[in-house]
């Protein structure tokens, strides 16, 4: 085994240098225009429920052009009731691209998904947990693996490392945190396919740890709060009061709504049994919103995000204390003027998206949450694009306007 110990003295003398990083807005602002981005990076291996091996990947998401060699490290799970969903997602991509712009390397797993049919699902769903909390605890093992022995070429600091998730995403965060081997349910079959090696798993990189400094829940459950335990990760809560896909307090977790699973404890409960314990958290309640508002609505995201940067930099930066608030996140002054000149309309857009600006607007170019560009060209007096053929989902909209280069995030989706 890889002596951690070592390890961590190597790292532990550097990690001052990911604090000073935090002058200028870094972690908190988004200061950087354009993020590289490494796909299809296969992190490990495992048996899926049906007896499939299954190769496990992440996409990598850093600040280019970035001089700092130790950011910390943000680990994401997209959603989909651990059925469906894929490291590609609209719940998660525009996230760890956003996070990204703010200095953090940031990283979109695929976890192993699906689980038997059976009319009896509580036992096959609580082990689709399990298979993506190995899987999630695979991927921050195998980052610090690349510390040792790639020479670190994600450039993260192996102390600074966080994760988070939507819906069954924020499952597998909840779970991770919270969940030991001694309190597994019975339920659970540890000898079925993928499931041998308790929390830890058998997914890869087993010599490495899988410690991380907090996590965050985006309408997510777990399931029992008995499991949270004092003096253990502290936690970021968001969860819709109408959310009728994951309970927002302790309830029947069920398939479309009359289909049951099994009893959970969503982030109402799971924000009451922190504060009993003292355990350090932000719970930010969307109120009289469903499941994952941040996916179909402007303004929810910019909340989210809001919230994700005041949690992460508390933990990252010196002296900066929990801020549970909603707070408007900088782009930088010169784009802020800029883009204060600049609309863009409507939101959400259908089948045209607009744009006016007090400047004329020379080129535009538009990029899809994977940051692949799907349009753009130089303009003769047009002032639109055409967005009928193209998905439900977050796009940036870049307008070249002046000596300006800015970005706007803007929403698609159809009403057909």
């Amino acid at each position: 085994m890889k002596n951690l110990l070592l390890l961590a003295s190597a790292v532990v003398g550097m990690s001052y240098m990911t604090f000073g990083q935090c002058e200028d807005g870094r972690y908190r602002d988004i200061i950087f225009t354009n993020v590289d981005i490494i796909s299809d990076v296969e992190y490990g291996a495992n048996v899926s429920h049906d007896g499939v091996n299954t190769p496990l990947l992440l996409d990598v998401f850093s600040p280019a052009n970035d001089v700092e060699v130790l950011r910390p490290l943000v680990v994401l799970a997209h959603g989909g009731f651990f059925v469906a969903g894929s490291k590609e997602g609209t719940d998660v991509v525009p996230t760890c691209v956003d996070l990204a712009k703010m200095g953090y390397v940031t990283a979109s797993i695929n976890y192993r998904l699906g689980f038997p049919s059976t009319l009896n699902l509580a036992g096959p769903m609580t082990e689709a947990v399990m298979r993506g909390v190995q899987d999630m605890k695979a991927a921050v093992r195998y980052f610090r693996s690349t510390v040792e022995e790639q020479g670190n070429p994600y450039g993260i600091d192996p102390n600074q490392v966080y994760i988070g998730g939507f819906s069954a995403g924020g499952f597998i965060s909840l779970h991770y945190a919270y969940l030991q081997d001694d309190e597994i349910p019975s339920m659970v079959n540890q000898n079925a396919n993928g499931l041998a090696g308790g929390v830890e798993g058998q997914s890869g990189h087993a010599d490495y740890s899988s410690a991380v400094n907090a996590i965050i829940n985006v309408a997510g459950a777990i399931g029992d709060t008995t499991w949270i335990d004092a003096g253990e990760l502290p936690a970021l809560l968001a969860h819709g009061t109408a959310d009728s896909v994951v309970p927002f307090d302790s309830d029947m977790l069920t398939i479309q709504g009359f289909l049951p699973v099994s009893e959970v404890d969503g982030s109402n409960s799971i924000d009451q049994k922190l504060s009993e314990l003292e355990i350090e958290h932000c719970f930010e309640i969307y109120e009289l919103q469903g499941h994952v508002p941040s996916v179909t609505n402007q303004a929810y995201y910019d909340t989210t995000l809001s919230m994700i940067s005041n949690f992460l930099s508390h933990f990252v930066c010196p002296n900066v204390p929990l801020d549970c608030e909603y707070r408007t996140i900088s782009v930088g002054s010169d784009e802020i003027e800029a883009s204060a000149k600049t609309m863009v309309f409507p939101i959400p857009a259908d089948q045209w998206l607009w744009w006016k600006s007090d400047e004329a607007v020379e080129h535009f170019e538009l990029y899809n949450a994977l940051g692949a560009r799907v349009d753009g060209g130089k303009m003769s007096g047009g002032t639109k694009c055409n967005t009928s053929e193209l998905s439900n989902g977050i796009y940036v909209l870049r307008l070249y306007v002046g000596s300006q280069c800015i970005d706007k995030k803007v929403l698609i989706q159809h009403q057909y």
